[in-house]
């Protein structure tokens, strides 16, 4: 490859970043362009009233990732990024008063489920046991190698995965993997939430699923010091380093191609020339908004779009000495709640809330001495026109009213700062089609094969990125859809040179 080879990367989302340091390491000369005035995507940030938030993704797993990146690029990750460890993964709180910590020490949440449920332990530590086995010999397959190649039928170890995928994981629901195992009805609604994690339905999603518990018990759950955002600094300032150029401001308006081969991207009317391209906005929008193709805009509407949330950012005028970083209310009805959510796509008046609050772990430094930083989320419809400034004051009011509850107080008057975040608004500024957290959902038992590859079919040079295509939403996938696209770009230009 010549050392003049150019790479253009829309988007700055953690693949995009990702994208973009592992390019430039191979010796291109990379570009990123977004659209927006700050590099992360999703992954941001912003201040209130004295108070610090995370605007997107909240649950650090899986450190090695970002550790990987800095290893490849010979560069001493302690300077730019710091992590530690946690003791509690969640908390959780149920409408009988049940409170629930989930240890990351197996033992310990084993002896907690024992205590609090009268659940057996040893049922627990075997679920996180067969939940290891999955993400290893299954999992893995799916996170590092291409789905869509011929050439990964002969590196990954597909007859090891066949060893230890069962019917139960591929014709089972997640929820009745978890019945099966589980007898404590808290228990199982624990672990049917996992299938959130990528925008899904536990009463329509494959038990393969199960294998996500793994990552916060079995592999551990970190916070970054400083916040989710000091993972998309510390990746901003690796890629600068290695010489990536960013044009913030910058929204691509056109991916030009001419020969079945992309020639660059259209930028306020300017045309970027490029060897190649890698969108890391949701590949519908790429689709139709860039490469004005309709037709496999369409097809990717095929797949059900995932979960999307609705977010209320408060600075809360008191300290909650009962709450831990992660803690989950639960609805008392978790299946009529995803009926809500995928079925009808309609409000739901016993929403399971989620509130995440940095604060906990870095006191003085996320919000005032005192107070602290609440991230209240719950999972809502992909937006398909609802009235969702309808829908705001009503969550609203059925969130207050949960946690006044739960927690014996009156939320509402400690509330002295407020943002929200909606399905519109994340679409608009994050290019999620339908404000789709997670692009497509996985309530089928092929969505893994359905999701879009890292690569285009069609245009010779053009690659994808980010949650909507393989291997899916969340930090951890997003980093590992840069590394599958980084190794498919070093295949191909391996076999040009050839030529």
């Amino acid at each position: 490859m010549s050392k003049a080879s150019s790479a253009i990367i829309i988007g700055a989302g953690v693949a995009g970043l990702a994208s973009a340091i592992r390019l430039s390491l191979q010796g291109f000369e990379v570009t990123v362009f977004e659209k927006n005035d700050y590099p992360g995507g999703k992954l941001s940030d912003f201040q209130l009233n004295g108070y610090q938030f995370d605007a997107g993704p909240s649950l650090f797993t899986q450190p090695q990732n970002i550790e990987a990146l800095f290893e490849l690029a010979n560069e001493p990750i302690a300077e730019y990024f710091q992590y530690k460890a946690l003791p509690i993964a969640f908390k959780y709180f149920y409408e009988d008063g049940t409170v629930i910590n989930a240890y990351t020490n197996a033992e310990d949440f084993a002896n907690e489920l024992e205590n609090k449920l009268g659940a057996d332990g040893k049922k627990l530590q075997a679920y996180l046991a067969q939940s290891k086995k999955l993400y290893q010999d299954v999992g893995s397959i799916f996170l590092n190698y291409s789905l869509h190649t011929i050439s990964t039928l002969f590196k990954a170890p597909i007859f090891k995965a066949l060893k230890t995928v069962r019917l139960k994981h591929l014709f089972n629901t997640m929820h009745a993997l978890n019945a099966k195992h589980f007898s404590k009805e808290q228990t199982i609604q624990l672990f049917n939430r996992y299938a959130t994690y990528n925008g899904s339905n536990p009463y329509q999603a494959p038990g393969i699923l199960s294998l996500i518990p793994h990552l916060e018990h079995n592999e551990g759950t970190y916070y970054p010091m400083g916040g989710m955002i000091s993972i998309t600094n510390a990746l901003y300032q690796l890629a600068l380093k290695k010489g990536v150029k960013f044009q913030f401001n910058a929204e691509v308006q056109n991916i030009i191609s001419a020969d079945k081969k992309v020639k660059g991207v259209l930028v306020n009317e300017q045309l970027h020339a490029a060897d190649m391209v890698v969108s890391n906005i949701d590949v519908y929008f790429t689709y139709k908004n860039l490469l004005k193709n309709e037709i496999l805009a369409k097809k990717v509407l095929r797949q059900e779009r995932s979960s999307s949330a609705l977010i209320f950012y408060w600075g809360i005028n008191k300290e909650f000495s009962e709450l831990e970083l992660h803690n989950i209310f639960f609805s008392k009805n978790y299946k009529a709640e995803f009926e809500a959510i995928f079925k009808t796509k309609t409000f739901y008046a016993d929403p399971t809330i989620y509130i995440n609050i940095t604060s906990k772990c870095e006191p003085g430094k996320q919000a005032k001495s005192g107070t602290e930083n609440w991230f209240v989320m719950v999972n809502v419809p992909a937006n398909i026109g609802q009235d969702w400034e309808a829908y705001r004051l009503k969550y609203r009011a059925v969130i207050i009213e949960k946690l006044n509850r739960l927690l014996h107080t009156s939320i509402e008057s400690f509330i002295e700062a407020e943002a929200v975040l909606d399905p519109i608004l994340i679409d608009e500024k994050t290019g999620s089609y339908q404000g789709s957290l997670y692009g497509t959902s996985s309530n089928s038992k092929m969505a893994a094969f359905m999701r879009h590859p890292n690569f285009s079919k069609e245009l010779a040079g053009m690659y994808f990125v980010g949650g909507s295509v393989h291997p899916g939403g969340g930090i951890p996938l997003c980093l590992q859809s840069a590394k599958i696209m980084s190794e498919l770009v070093k295949k191909n230009n391996s076999k040009s040179s050839v030529k």
